[in-house]
């Protein structure tokens, strides 16, 4: 409990950065596979629908449109949630700063899991079931809180910019290699980030990974297989907020106890 309390704890390193964001690619890589089984579009990925939206208004389809507009809504709108959840707690110095989007995202999951193939007869204005709105908000939602922990250098969702740094380190990997030996450039200015390698390499195995297991759990098992991952998510943010629930009651104890 000690250890999942200082994941989302308020205070940061690199090393609970790292581990934060492999268990959330994890998440992320099984709800966007297992959603594809059911939904053939991977929620979480935004660059797909933005370019949806572009041949929607190109071929004048207004259901393409509205589907691509309704899922970037979402995220969009996951990812705001989750930075007014952090402020909020910053402001009041909680310990579960970043746990209560993962909270959310988890209680939002339950019931999901559970009655989760009710909801794809459940239409939307934006021409989708509420499924995919519901998917992308949590994919959004995640996707801010690993960016929050991390100062904006882990990516969750979706695994484009970890494949960019694990290119341009591999580059200058085998650049240090070739030259430097020959003296032609300064070693130390083009010495590859070892520890970045291993945190882009963590997260896509991660993301393959969970993709798997979702994949595998939504096509044997179906909706339900995500309760795991609620839990997982519940697992991670309810040892702060627990610690912050206790330290509320106790200033209310010591309010009561003063005369007058």
């Amino acid at each position: 409990m000690r250890r999942l309390r200082h994941l989302t704890n308020r205070h940061r390193a690199r090393s609970t950065n790292v581990a934060l964001g492999w268990l959330l690619a994890f998440n992320a890589g099984a709800i966007n596979a297992g959603g594809f089984l059911v939904l053939h579009m991977y929620t979480s990925h935004m660059t797909g629908f933005a370019s949806q939206l572009a041949d929607a208004l190109v071929l004048e389809n207004g259901k393409l449109l509205l589907n691509a507009l309704g899922a970037l809504l979402s995220f969009t709108t996951g990812a705001a949630v989750c930075a007014a959840l952090v402020n909020w707690g910053r402001q009041r110095h909680h310990y579960s700063v970043y746990a209560l989007p993962l909270m959310l995202e988890a209680l939002m999951l339950l019931p999901f899991g559970i009655m989760g193939a009710a909801t794809l007869a459940w239409n939307t204005p934006f021409a989708v079931p509420l499924t995919v709105l519901l998917l992308s908000f949590m994919m959004g939602l995640q996707n801010a809180v690993g960016s929050k922990t991390s100062g904006g250098s882990t990516r969750t969702t979706h695994m484009t910019g970890n494949f960019t740094d694990l290119g341009m380190e591999l580059g200058k990997m085998l650049f240090w290699r070739r030259h430097a030996g020959a003296g032609q450039v300064s070693a130390k200015a083009v010495r590859h980030d070892w520890a970045r390698m291993r945190t882009c390499a963590g997260l896509i195995a991660m993301f393959v990974l969970g993709s798997l297991s979702g994949a595998l759990g939504f096509k044997y098992i179906g909706f339900f297989c995500v309760v795991p991952l609620a839990a997982l998510l519940l697992a991670l943010s309810v040892p702060p907020f627990i610690r912050d629930a206790r330290r509320s009651s106790e200033r209310l104890v010591d309010f009561l106890k003063k005369p007058g």
